[in-house]
């Protein structure tokens, strides 16, 4: 019987370090787009200092990512985004924090020398304008601005993924 109740503990340790450990504690609210869904409006500064709106994405395929830096999933989610930046810079991409600051986001940015564009969203405000939890998420938008791919934790995008995703459109 302890083996059990050991093993059980053990299982359950290793799903929760397999997950991501910013938690999703408010209640839902908000919307939860989905492929075929326009994207809302919003318009958020970017860390060179420009805002950019829905509107601006419009007349191109562009990615849209949701991240927090201390989540795992999302630490293996970034790097593949910034090698994709750097090999499709023709395409718009608005990298996203929910409820991360700018100097967490600014000096995680520095560690790792990452060059593609985001925004510091200290709450979810932006967020739920696209889902009520899970991050990362990576929202792949046509020229029209409708929601063509989403790549959530469960696989995480691959590079292949996000190549093939844009290609299509």
């Amino acid at each position: 019987m302890n083996k059990i109740i050991h093993y059980i503990i053990l299982l359950l340790g290793a799903v929760s370090l397999s997950t991501c450990i910013v938690e999703d504690e408010e209640p839902p609210v908000g919307n939860n787009l989905g492929v075929g869904d326009k994207i809302p409006q919003f318009s958020v500064i970017m860390n060179n200092g420009k805002m950019i709106c829905s509107e601006d994405l419009i007349g191109n395929v562009s990615l849209i990512v949701f991240f927090n830096t201390l989540c795992n999933d999302c630490r293996k989610e970034l790097p593949v985004i910034q090698r994709f930046h750097e090999s499709y810079p023709q395409y718009p991409l608005l990298c996203i924090s929910r409820e991360e600051g700018e100097d967490s986001v600014a000096k995680y940015w520095e560690s790792y020398s990452f060059t593609m564009p985001y925004s510091a969203q200290d709450n979810r405000t932006i967020y739920q304008l696209f889902a009520q939890k899970v991050i990362p998420r990576v929202y792949i938008i046509d020229k029209e601005g409708f929601i063509r791919y989403i790549f959530m934790d469960n696989p995480l995008a691959t590079y292949d993924d996000l190549r093939k995703a844009v290609m299509e459109l």
